[in-house]
């Protein structure tokens, strides 16, 4: 079964959608219980879950440190450009919409080359003039930073918010991330912020067995893909940047929304984000 839909930042584009093949962004969406996804997908979510119950804990605290980052850029920085990386499906809380609303100014290119995330693409480009998408592989930073969407919506002279929030753990290729990472970095100017969440192993006995269960579930799905690492190994993503208080910690607990009343579920120690700044 295929699909063709359109998507792009000025006209429509014919995209291909292959359903007998698991998607990342339809298996986020299976995770968070949307209906933008296939029965390919599901299998994915079920393998996990066959190993933890709350796996679609790991979805939910990653879109809601998503939007909480956003919320802290928007009203503590003078950031008001959004380069958002795997922008993934959307759902209530884009990122544009958080921070839209706290700086109506504030500019935003979704990246994603998912065809049924650029078949969504349109909607988003619909709401206002502020918002944009191009369907890019975010894998290949050359490629993005001269992009003509991102370099006719965004100004690199002036800081710039870049998200890589649930991608990197994905990518399953040669190149080495921290690589990845600081080339889009060393196009950033002084004053810019990137935020990241991966999936973590906890290195504890207790989690981190948990972590590679998971990870196993994940590579021998019909993804393919879902790398859990250690701190040290994210931490290397932000090269020559300085972590925002708390640094590296658990996604649930990067300025949480008011005082924890119930223990955290096992997975959810095995999801890990940061937020810095490049001096």
């Amino acid at each position: 079964m295929a699909a063709d839909l359109t998507a792009s930042d000025d006209e429509a584009t014919p995209v291909h959608i292959d359903t007998s093949k698991a998607s990342i962004a339809r298996v986020y969406d299976a995770f968070l219980g949307g209906k933008d996804n296939y029965e390919v997908d599901r299998e994915v979510f079920r393998r996990v879950r066959e190993v933890t119950p709350e796996a679609a804990q790991l979805a939910w605290d990653n879109r809601q440190f998503l939007i909480r980052v956003s919320r802290f850029l928007a009203a503590e920085t003078g950031i008001t450009q959004y380069l958002d990386c795997g922008s993934g499906l959307p759902t209530a809380e884009n990122t544009h919409q958080v921070v839209q609303r706290i700086k109506p100014e504030s500019r935003v290119v979704y990246v994603d080359n998912d065809p049924v995330v650029l078949a969504h693409g349109r909607a988003l480009l619909e709401e206002n003039s502020q918002t944009h998408f191009s369907p890019a592989d975010i894998f290949e930073p050359a490629r993005i930073l001269q992009d003509e969407v991102v370099k006719r919506h965004l100004d690199f002279s002036e800081p710039v918010a870049l998200f890589q929030m649930g991608t990197l753990h994905h990518y399953d290729g040669e190149r080495p991330l921290a690589d990845i990472m600081r080339e889009y970095i060393g196009a950033l100017p002084s004053g810019s912020y990137v935020a990241i969440s991966h999936f973590l192993d906890p290195e504890t006995d207790e989690y981190s067995e948990l972590a590679r269960r998971m990870e196993q579930a994940f590579l021998h799905s019909p993804m393919g893909t879902g790398v859990f690492r250690t701190r040290t190994e994210i931490e290397a993503m932000f090269p020559g940047l300085e972590l925002i208080d708390p640094g590296l910690v658990k996604c649930a607990d990067w300025w949480p929304t008011g005082p924890r009343l119930d223990t955290l579920y096992p997975v959810q120690h095995c999801i890990a984000g940061a937020v810095a700044r490049k001096p």
